[in-house]
């Protein structure tokens, strides 16, 4: 995840998102290597940002470029609907409203990702008092993402996809073959894996399920795949 700020103290780069449930599991499982997630923070880099984050009293700093492009569109445009859109999109930001803060239509979001405004990306208000590892939070959960994992002793992997994926979806972030050959899906709660002295414990007390490829796979479940090669 690339992570766009301004007007704020933060170091540019990658940063290690730590991770407490990753912790548990390697330290349970002890395995050969441990893969955690990691951000990369990018000063007044909006464009290629998958989340923004902005002090709040700092937001027109961001709505503004927005502001800028939406009037600059307004003298061009010929449909009526695009300008009451924009319009709209106008009143909003002089109201300091990010418009992903805003419902849209199927529509209108066809013609507002075409003209790309920063806000319309994810955004989070932070201030100055917020430690690294609070505000990765907050932007995972602005962007609706959470982790999945895998773990055992080759390795413990924190694996982010958007709320909501199936586990096929998830089976892909791991490697596109097992999403090829996606038979099952062996799925387990976060604690009920760490009640258990591996996954195959978890299987053989019951606690872990076997799901089809429409499973949703929920916020820090452990799972495996099993699939043909």
């Amino acid at each position: 995840m690339k992570i766009g700020f301004t007007a704020i103290e933060l170091s540019e780069g990658k940063v290690k998102f730590q991770d407490d449930n990753l912790a548990a599991l390697a330290k349970k499982d002890s395995p050969k290597k441990v893969s955690p997630f990691f951000v990369e923070f990018m000063r007044d880099e909006f464009v290629h940002a998958d989340v923004i984050v902005v002090p709040g009293d700092n937001i027109l700093d961001l709505l503004i470029l927005d502001m800028e492009l939406i009037e600059s569109r307004l003298t061009r445009i010929e449909s009526d609907a695009e300008k009451v859109l924009l319009d709209r999109c106008l009143e909003e930001l002089e109201g300091e409203t990010p418009l992903c803060d805003i419902s849209w239509s199927d529509d209108q979001m066809e013609i507002l990702k075409i003209l790309s405004p920063h806000s319309l990306k994810p955004v989070v208000r932070v201030d100055d008092q917020m430690e690294i590892n609070t505000i990765i939070r907050l932007a995972l959960e602005k962007a609706n993402h959470m982790f999945f994992y895998t773990s055992g002793p080759q390795e413990s992997h924190a694996w982010p996809v958007n709320k909501g994926s199936d586990i096929v979806t998830c089976a892909a972030k791991i490697h596109s073959d097992l999403a090829r050959g996606f038979i099952k899906g062996d799925v387990v709660a976060f604690e009920d894996y760490m009640n258990c002295h591996s996954f195959n414990e978890c299987k053989s007390k019951g606690v872990a399920k076997l799901v089809d490829r429409d499973y949703i796979v929920q916020p820090n479940e452990v799972i495996e795949i099993r699939f043909n090669a």
